[in-house]
């Protein structure tokens, strides 16, 4: 099983497979190389991302070097990272110039 981070700042890699709880997932570079292996404690799907770190709430996503998004509660490192635990940048964004309109 792999996944990739595409840049350096990225706190979130995205995995290439569906893996399952306890399968270890080898994390590459956008140039194949291995940074780590770590075991994931929870079932994820290809396409989807894993925090590489603790994230503390409120804090950036990070994925391709870019923010997509804020902690809506804290992450662990390895958890999984989707909607229920983070909201869109833009959306976020939207919603703050709507409240200083």
């Amino acid at each position: 099983m792999r996944a990739v981070i595409m840049d350096s700042k990225d706190n979130v890699a995205t995995l290439f497979n569906n893996v399952s709880a306890g399968d270890e997932v080898t994390v590459v570079s956008s140039k194949n190389e291995v940074l780590k292996k770590i075991i994931l404690p929870q079932s994820i799907l290809a396409g989807h991302k894993f925090a590489l770190n603790d994230i503390t709430e409120k804090s950036e996503i990070i994925k391709y070097g870019e923010v997509i998004g804020y902690a809506t509660k804290s992450i662990k490192k390895n958890e999984y990272v989707h909607i229920h635990n983070m909201q869109s940048g833009k959306i976020l964004k939207k919603e703050y110039m709507n409240k200083n309109d």
